[in-house]
């Protein structure tokens, strides 16, 4: 091999390095906040007629509270993940796309107590 192709290969492997370090630090930063934004948003347009969907809302719906989902033992990203994809008898019927399932989801949780 010829230092031109090393050179080149070395190159290809730093902006590799480069774009992946960029993406990973996008990940950890502002995108969860992003998140839990972006899914208050969609649960005050889409479940707000039921539950109370802020933190401190004390009116009651005819479901619970975003507050106490998100503090009952049982509440996981995963659990509600499952539950947002399933169809209930005593819900509407939302076809939620899997990128607004995990903003809602990442909403929810960020209600949760430490």
């Amino acid at each position: 091999m010829s230092h031109g192709w090393i050179r080149l290969l070395a190159t290809g492997v730093l902006i590799v390095a480069v774009l992946l370090i960029v993406r990973l630090h996008r990940a950890g930063g502002a995108a969860p906040q992003d998140a839990v934004s972006a899914g208050h948003k969609l649960a005050v347009a889409w479940c707000s007629d039921c539950h109370a969907v802020a933190a401190g809302d004390g009116r009651e719906g005819k479901g619970p509270a975003f507050a106490r989902i998100a503090n009952l033992p049982s509440t996981t990203a995963l659990s509600l993940t499952v539950f947002l994809r399933s169809n209930h008898a005593n819900m509407p019927n939302f076809i939620i796309a899997p990128g607004d399932a995990a903003e809602i989801v990442q909403y929810i949780l960020s209600l949760k107590r430490s």
